[in-house]
């Protein structure tokens, strides 16, 4: 199955950005791609809260979800929108951080709200707190499709093995991972971390990413590290988009999944344990 990862560079402007991820969808599935997928924060990157408040909208407003479904339905597609910042009807007025999988009729057939919050000091210049705008969730999701089940993830969840573990034991053949890392721990840790998502499950991990510096109107710029992934059941990075905006076209055999857990079956090997 062909499938293309869209690399993006988003500012804090969904009505532009909406612009160039449909130009790439449209590219892709020209190209053949069966199934497109999308980074984080798809709609916005942006560092302050009250923009966001601005431009962001609920799920049933999104001007990025509705035109991405009608794209999916238009090209005959599957799509995963890697997520979407969407407001909430939450008292703290923090987002939903969510991603979506749209099938070729254009429905939403699955989301997911991202479950671990990136709150982290990198650098002493660099730190993050997630939680004070974005409300995490708190439910696994596996999405099911005619070619595969998809265990849906977010960027820092790549961290948590044990969520990965539950979705491949839930049936998923493919973990997807959207991402919008940081430069720092991206050059230390991206392609180990997805690498061993993949080889702990035998799952194909699909790892669309934002890339670049984001430019945005009136407050810090955000960089973002790039690198869009397909890592094989084995463990093999099968392609690596570097750093450049665009389409990032490559083929799936899901036959690779059985092949993978039959030469070692360590889902099948796992044994609860006591302690420590």
């Amino acid at each position: 199955m062909k499938i293309a990862l869209l690399q993006l560079n988003v500012t804090d402007d969904p009505v532009a950005n909406l612009e160039v991820t449909l130009k790439f969808v449209r590219e892709a599935a020209a190209a053949g791609a069966r199934f497109v997928l999308t980074p984080e924060v798809t709609n916005c990157v942006s560092t302050s809260r009250k923009h966001q408040q601005m431009v962001l909208q609920h799920e049933e407003h999104d001007i990025t979800l509705a035109a991405l479904s009608k794209e999916a339905q238009a090209l005959g597609i599957w799509m995963l929108i890697g997520s979407l910042g969407l407001k909430t009807n939450d008292s703290d007025q923090r987002f939903a951080n969510r991603s979506f999988v749209i099938n070729p009729d254009g429905e939403i057939v699955a989301k997911y709200d991202k479950i671990h919050m990136f709150d982290v000091d990198v650098t002493p210049e660099e730190t993050w707190r997630e939680s004070e705008g974005y409300r995490p969730g708190t439910k696994a999701v596996v999405a099911q499709t005619p070619f595969a089940p998809i265990g849906l993830t977010i960027c820092y969840d790549v961290r948590f093995p044990k969520l990965h573990a539950a979705l491949a034991n839930a049936g998923a053949r493919i973990l997807t991972v959207p991402a919008a890392f940081s430069p720092v721990t991206g050059a230390a840790h991206w392609h180990t971390l997805l690498k061993a998502r993949a080889i702990e499950t035998g799952c194909y991990v699909l790892a669309p990413a934002q890339t670049g510096v984001h430019a945005s109107t009136d407050h810090k710029m955000r960089q973002t590290y790039g690198h869009s992934l397909v890592v094989t059941p084995w463990g093999e990075v099968q392609m690596d988009a570097g750093e450049a905006p665009g389409v990032y076209m490559t083929d799936l055999d899901m036959g690779e999944v059985s092949k993978a857990r039959g030469r070692v079956p360590s889902l099948e090997n796992a044994r609860p344990f006591d302690g420590p």
